[in-house]
This record gives C-alpha cells, sequence and structure tokens, in this order.
C-alpha cells in the first residue's frame, strides 16, 4: 500500500511540474477566494454578535438586571437591595435606575422618549455612558437641575430623526423642558450630550435619582438595579448566585433583557451564511471537476499506457486525488493569508453598523470547517472524472 501511494504521489507530482502553470495558479486563487469567501461571513455574523454583547453590557443593561416581582411598578428598599447585590463574589458595581416614560420640550418642538434618574457615581462603575461625552460633561451625584441626553435625542439643528424621537438641536447649555407622566413639569439645563451608538440610550436622557424620585414621590424606590460582573459570558452563573443569596426579585440576564432581537437578526444572517457556503462549495465542485476533467481527457493516452504497463487503476486515481489535495492545501494556504490580510484591514477600518463598528472575529472553529469542507468537496470532485476516465479499456484509451 505504502508503494502505491509512492507511485501515485510521484505521478501526481510529475503532472504538476508539466501541466499549465497558469491554470493552476487560476485554480489556487479561485479555492483561495473561496476559503475566503467561507470564513469571511461567519467572522462578520461573530463581530456583530460581539459587538451587540458589548453595547448592551456596557451601555444599556450592565450584565444583569435586576427588577420589580410581579405586580410591583418598583422595588422597594433599593438601596438594601443594592447592598445585598454587592456582597455577591464576582459583582463589581450596582446602578439603581428610575424609568420613566416623559415628553421633552424645546424651542417650540417636542417628542417623547424615555428619562432615567440615577446615582452618577453607581452609573459609573457598571455603564461606560460617562466615557462617550461629545459635549460638556457627565451628571454628579448633587446635581438637581441638570440632564444628560443621548446624540439622538438632542439631535442637529434641521435634521429630521427619520422616526427617532429628537429635538434636532439641543447644545450643552440650553434650557429643556419635561414633562412626566404625573403631570409635573421641569426645567432642566443640558450639562452634557452622549453617543454611544446604541439606539435605546442615545434617545433617551438622564437625571439624577434624587431629582426623579422628588418629582416621582418615590422614597428609596427603583425600576431597576443594573448589575456589573467581574467576567462576562458567565451571566447565568452570576444569576444562579444572585438568587441564591435571596434575591426575591426578578434577576434578567442583558440577553433574556434584549429579547429576540439578536436572536432574530443572527438567524437571518445564519440563512444568508448558509446559502453563501453551498454557492461556494458547489462552486469549488465544480471548478475541480472541470480542471480534474480536462487533465485527465488530455492524458486518456497516457492513462492508457500507465494501465497496460501494470499499473493498477486505483494508483492513477489516487494520484489525482493528491493533484486535488495539493492544489486544495495550497488554496486553503493563501486563503488564509488573504483573510488575514482582509481582517487586519476591517480591524483598522471597521463596517460601521447602525448599532455600532463591527470587527470581523475569526473563530478557529470557523477556519477548521471550511478547511474540512474544501478538503472534502475536492477529493470528491477530483475523485469522480479520474474514477470516470480510468475505467475505459486499455485499447480505448491509448487510441485517445
Amino acid at each position: 500500500m505504502l508503494e502505491g501511494l509512492r507511485v501515485s504521489a510521484f505521478l501526481a507530482w510529475k503532472a504538476i511540474q508539466r501541466g499549465s502553470k497558469g491554470t493552476l495558479a487560476l485554480t489556487i486563487m479561485i479555492i483561495a477566494l473561496i476559503f475566503v469567501n467561507l470564513v469571511f461571513l461567519p467572522s462578520i455574523i461573530s463581530g456583530v454578535v460581539e459587538t451587540f454583547n458589548t453595547q448592551s453590557i456596557d451601555f444599556d443593561f450592565g450584565n444583569l438586571v435586576v427588577e420589580p416581582r410581579e405586580g410591583s411598578q418598583y422595588i422597594s428598599g433599593a438601596a438594601g437591595l443594592q447592598k445585598k447585590i454587592e456582597r455577591v463574589p464576582g459583582v463589581t458595581g450596582t446602578s439603581p435606575r428610575i424609568t420613566a416614560g416623559v415628553t421633552y420640550f424645546y424651542r417650540g418642538r417636542n417628542t417623547a422618549s424615555t428619562l432615567y434618574g440615577i446615582t452618577p457615581e453607581d452609573e459609573r462603575s457598571v455603564t461606560r455612558i460617562a466615557d462617550y461625552m461629545t459635549e460638556g460633561e457627565f451628571l454628579s451625584n448633587g446635581d438637581t437641575d441638570a440632564i444628560v441626553m443621548g446624540a439622538t435625542l438632542a439631535g442637529r439643528e434641521g435634521e429630521e430623526g427619520g422616526g427617532l424621537p429628537t429635538l434636532e438641536g439641543v447644545t450643552v447649555g440650553d434650557s429643556v423642558e419635561v414633562g412626566y407622566p404625573n403631570g409635573e413639569t421641569r426645567t432642566y439645563r443640558v450639562k452634557g450630550i452622549f453617543e454611544t451608538q446604541s439606539f435605546g440610550v442615545d434617545t433617551a436622557a438622564f437625571v439624577t435619582g434624587q431629582e426623579m424620585s422628588d418629582v416621582l414621590g418615590l422614597r428609596d424606590q427603583a425600576s431597576m438595579v443594573l448589575v456589573k460582573t467581574e467576567v462576562n459570558g458567565r451571566e447565568e452563573e452570576y444569576k444562579t448566585e444572585l438568587l441564591s443569596y435571596g434575591i426575591q426579585e426578578n434577576v434578567w440576564t442583558f440577553r433574556e433583557k434584549a429579547g429576540g432581537f439578536v436572536d432574530q437578526a443572527i438567524q437571518s444572517f445564519n440563512i444568508i451564511n448558509t446559502i453563501s457556503t453551498l454557492v461556494s462549495l458547489i462552486i469549488a465542485v465544480v471548478v475541480v471537476f472541470i480542471v480534474i476533467f480536462i487533465n485527465t481527457v488530455n492524458r486518456r493516452r497516457q492513462i492508457g499506457i500507465l494501465k497496460a504497463i501494470g499499473i493498477d487503476q486505483q494508483i492513477i486515481i489516487n494520484s489525482y486525488v493528491l493533484q486535488v489535495l495539493f492544489i486544495t492545501a495550497v488554496g486553503a494556504l493563501v486563503g488564509i493569508a488573504l483573510n488575514a490580510g482582509v481582517t487586519t484591514y476591517l480591524t483598522a477600518y471597521p463596517l460601521v453598523f447602525p448599532g455600532g463598528p463591527v470587527y470581523p472575529a475569526v473563530e478557529a472553529s470557523a477556519i477548521l470547517r471550511s478547511i474540512a469542507s474544501l478538503f472534502a468537496v475536492s477529493v470528491v470532485a477530483g475523485y469522480i472524472p479520474a474514477w470516470q476516465i480510468v475505467r475505459e479499456e486499455i485499447l480505448s484509451a491509448i487510441r485517445g
């Protein structure tokens, strides 16, 4: 058997040496581009997921969200609950929030959106909104007449929001009126404007929890408590840990709070990826089949002579399979190099999605899966034409 493989390898190498270098290079490049296509889209999908997860944790929810029990609008004893949560190992920060749907008024314009009441120092320990101020500065704990707004809500003069809530031109130092759901109206000075590229945050605004509690008549109450954990990706474990500490309120991971939006988006991406993968593999099959078929047809006489001198037909078939393996291996290596170049470029200049910049996240499993798929379809595509030609009668093959 080993001797047969050596003969197959010798025949394959001679065929590659004597074959058309242009055809060989073109085939390798096609295989390389197919490999890039197989890896690129999954890496973008992974990048979208990572971007969404990062934005959800950094700006929207933290890692976990604690909400009132069924039938309650607010969490009572928010300060005590906050201290209890902070005793859980692995919790690095908590931030109670009061949430209300309000109406904003500015220079004859008005729009409805969300207002959050927060403790600024606590909020800094959980989210990174304070790091994304484009104008002015974030709230301080003692602020009672100040508000910070998302860039989308503040808007730009003369630019409509395209269906999103916007006041079209609020700047730092302006005064904005806020109509609360209980009928109260307060005027706030805009202390800062932030831009996180997260829809839910950039269309909202923040005041201090003390101010919002005074307006709504709340005492030590919160609509939710955001929880930041030491390690991302272990939210289910931390959720179980919180419940084991006697937390009676509802506890959600950021994925659960995000609902099915990201899952639906990923399902759509996966359908596109499946179609793209099938098309790429079909192209690989067609290319390899045509190349090997042409080679075997052009060498029918040589194949007949080899059979006539006693070379087993399986050895001849294996020689073509080895050619395919060589072409696919080199193509995959070139594809890895090309994909590394594309990944490096897109890391420096990321794709801009509505939810933020997306960097390709290339996973080792995707690369291995793509290589395995390429080799599998290429071997099949190379074996079939070789097997068909080698089955011919010796005299028919020699006559051509």
